[in-house]
């Protein structure tokens, strides 16, 4: 078994990445540390950079196809290592992200001006997902973790069996909030959904960081009809820049319609070679990566909490059931959203996404996925920007 260093820093500046080179793009500065886009600071797994080496020793980088054994097979193996779980690999759909496969699926299940329940705060690209294909945003507010991660099941209820709730936009585990959603609970809202016609996504691109006791739950164990669950292994294994997703569709004719957008209309018959490549070698021979780094991250949730607690306890934090975003209540503060921005960035010098971006200004979402030597300079940034 491979042991990961994941206290290594790695410098990652020049290489054009989102979260450090572009920095200024969200924060309107360069010089300052960066705790924002969901991806993390951590190498690959060793299994994956081999995979990755290996086939660039072959020189030529031509079409290539995903739909085959080799691709399909290893993710039916990745989700039913559980012992229950069980994946038929016809269900299985390559897309170029889950959020193409959230925007098709939306503009196949549904009509210009229908509407798109959701809970809210969520994840900030869903909001441009579904208004720009012009659907209705609805939102169903759901708590955080210092509120007991209430779910408003009446509101919910009253939202789906309106007549142009055509769609439910589930995220499991939920992203900004942390929340896992048990079995019991997926049931519920998938029954809701059945009841009133509404077609379910769930978009479950987290679902490998998960912390004790809680356990991540497919939907497609809940029910086969009208739903459809998104994933990718590059949140867990740090690829979103190799390309790749794919999508349980367990209908086939509503999976052959969506080969047609796939194919015929938007010409994504071709796979991304690497990250085909780095999925398959990732999800046959990584679970010791994921082991350790979930380990890693809740020891970098709890240095959070431990650390708010003891310096700025006007913050409240409760630690999530999974993902390795910190969702922090700042509400205490009595600041407004752009004003602790303001201290934030100009003061502290460091880069933390307000809630606002995800629907809930109360809140700040730090990327917590980082060597711990990062996460204690971020959080003492934090604490300069706010003790002025």
């Amino acid at each position: 078994m491979t042991k990961y260093d994941f206290d290594h820093v790695i410098d990652r500046h020049g290489t054009f990445s989102t979260q450090w080179d572009y920095i200024a793009d969200r924060f309107g500065r360069n010089d300052i540390l960066p705790f924002s886009i969901s991806d993390t600071d951590f190498p690959v797994p060793a299994e994956v950079q081999e995979a990755l080496e290996a086939r660039f020793e072959h020189p030529i980088y031509g079409y290539t196809r995903w739909n085959h054994e080799a691709y399909k097979n290893s993710i039916v193996h990745w989700f039913e290592k559980d012992g229950y779980t069980k994946v038929d690999p016809d269900w299985i759909v390559y897309s170029p992200s889950v959020v193409f496969t959230i925007a098709t699926l939306i503009r196949m299940n549904s009509q210009p001006g229908d509407a798109v329940a959701v809970f809210t705060p969520m994840y900030d690209a869903f909001y441009g997902t579904i208004e720009k294909n012009d659907r209705m945003l609805v939102p169903v507010r759901l708590g955080a973790a210092d509120e007991g991660y209430q779910i408003d099941w009446d509101s919910l209820e009253t939202v789906l069996a309106e007549e142009q709730t055509k769609i439910f936009l589930l995220t499991n585990p939920h992203n900004p909030t942390g929340r896992i959603f048990s079995k019991v609970e997926l049931r519920r809202l998938y029954e809701l959904c059945q009841a009133n016609h509404v077609f379910l996504i769930s978009d479950d691109i987290h679902r490998d960081m998960v912390y004790l006791p809680h356990v991540y739950e497919p939907i497609t164990n809940i029910g086969l009809k009208d739903v459809a669950l998104c994933c990718s292994g590059s949140k867990t294994f740090n690829t979103p820049g190799l390309i790749g997703s794919y999508v349980f569709l367990p209908d086939p004719n509503l999976r052959a319609q969506f080969l047609i957008e796939l194919k015929q209309k938007n010409a994504l018959s071709s796979v991304s070679i690497f990250g085909m490549l780095a999925q398959i070698a990732a999800y046959n021979g990584s679970a010791d990566y994921v082991d350790q780094l979930v380990a890693y991250t809740k020891k970098n949730l709890e240095t959070v909490a431990d650390y708010l607690h003891e310096n700025i306890p006007e913050l409240k934090f409760t630690l999530p059931d999974a993902t390795y975003l910190a969702w922090i209540n700042v509400s205490g503060l009595g600041l407004s959203s752009d004003a602790l921005q303001h201290r934030l960035v100009d003061v502290g010098h460091v880069g933390i996404m307000s809630g606002k971006t995800y629907g809930d200004a109360r809140y700040l979402r730090m990327n917590i996925a980082c060597p711990q030597e990062k996460l204690l300079d971020g959080l003492a940034r934090l604490k300069k920007g706010i003790k002025v």
